[in-house]
């Protein structure tokens, strides 16, 4: 349920930083004397340069992760001293969340809930230590208590489980291999098209960052594969943490709720999140499996 928003933000975040980056890089170009660019035919170099600049992004878009997402989605946290100001169900979900922090060791995360029909939940942060677990508002109005415990479970799941390191680490050799290819492709770009044979020039630049554009989101895929993988993995550990009733439960309030939003063509929201099934080659960026699929899973194990 809630990883579509974490691979939303992470991707998002993680390609703004690197068109930052590889601007950056390109104007510093003009004055440094060195190649700080990936241009040329240097596989070592331009490799290292990859390398290097595509953990950066990766872990930079890791670490503003929190704060990306409160600060798109207008994530209201409260805290203990805050309960009294909040609904019965918010309540409820800080309680679970801090039931489950507690009895697995690591530090309380911050519990928030945004205004939206979408009944959804996310959860994201740099580690288990620095998390952040929040709810939609339309999730706590159409799910009864053990739905809900069900996602909440889900999302505390996915803190406890690292996904968001192991996301990190991933999407870090995706940046690697995808810099690494539109460098040595915008070289042969620039040579061969343009003629350009004096250094990096205005073709090298400009077929570079459409190539890493094009590159990325075919490199996406991989990135939606282990979305889903991980997805399973989560719903295994709500079960686990909370119950499996719960979670299927869960589950299966959310089906019911996604047709019923399927057949509204003013909420397109569930869609775009990447949450109901998709067909033909966009399975391939689907970021969820089906969740019937997801379902039976569960009934399985």
């Amino acid at each position: 349920m809630g990883i579509a928003k974490r691979v939303f933000f992470f991707l998002l975040t993680n390609i703004a930083i690197l068109a930052v980056i590889m601007i950056v890089l390109s104007i510093a170009q003009i004055f440094v004397p060195i190649n700080i660019t990936g241009y040329g035919y240097d596989l070592v170099g331009v490799g290292i340069f990859s390398l290097i600049v595509g953990f950066i992004g990766a872990f930079v878009s890791l670490w503003i992760s929190k704060w990306m997402a409160k600060t798109f989605y207008k994530v209201q946290t409260f805290d203990e001293t805050k309960l009294h100001s909040v609904g019965e169900k918010e309540r409820f979900v800080y309680q679970i969340v801090e039931r489950i922090a507690s009895s697995n060791n690591i530090k309380m995360p911050e519990v928030g809930v945004y205004q939206s029909n979408e009944p959804n939940a996310f959860a994201t942060g740099p580690t288990k230590n620095k998390s952040l677990v929040a709810v939609s508002s339309g999730l706590l109005d159409q799910m009864t208590y053990d739905e809900i415990e069900g996602v909440v479970g889900h999302e505390m799941a996915h803190i406890l489980n690292g996904d968001m390191v192991t996301m990190t680490l991933l999407q870090g050799v995706i940046n690697t291999f995808v810099i690494f290819l539109s460098r040595i492709a915008g070289t042969f770009i620039d040579r061969n098209v343009f003629g350009n044979e004096d250094g990096p020039g205005l073709g090298y630049f400009l077929s570079a960052f459409v190539l890493q554009i094009i590159f990325g989101i075919l490199a996406s895929t991989v990135v939606a594969w282990f979305s889903r993988h991980r997805e399973f993995r989560a719903d295994a550990g709500s079960a686990a943490l909370v119950g499996k009733e719960k979670m299927i439960a869960g589950l299966e309030k959310l089906d019911l709720l996604v047709k019923n939003m399927q057949t509204d063509n003013s909420n397109q929201s569930m869609n775009t999140m990447k949450i109901v099934s998709k067909d033909g080659i966009m399975k391939l960026f689907a970021s969820h499996p089906p969740i019937e699929e997801r379902i039976k899973n569960l009934r399985n194990n």
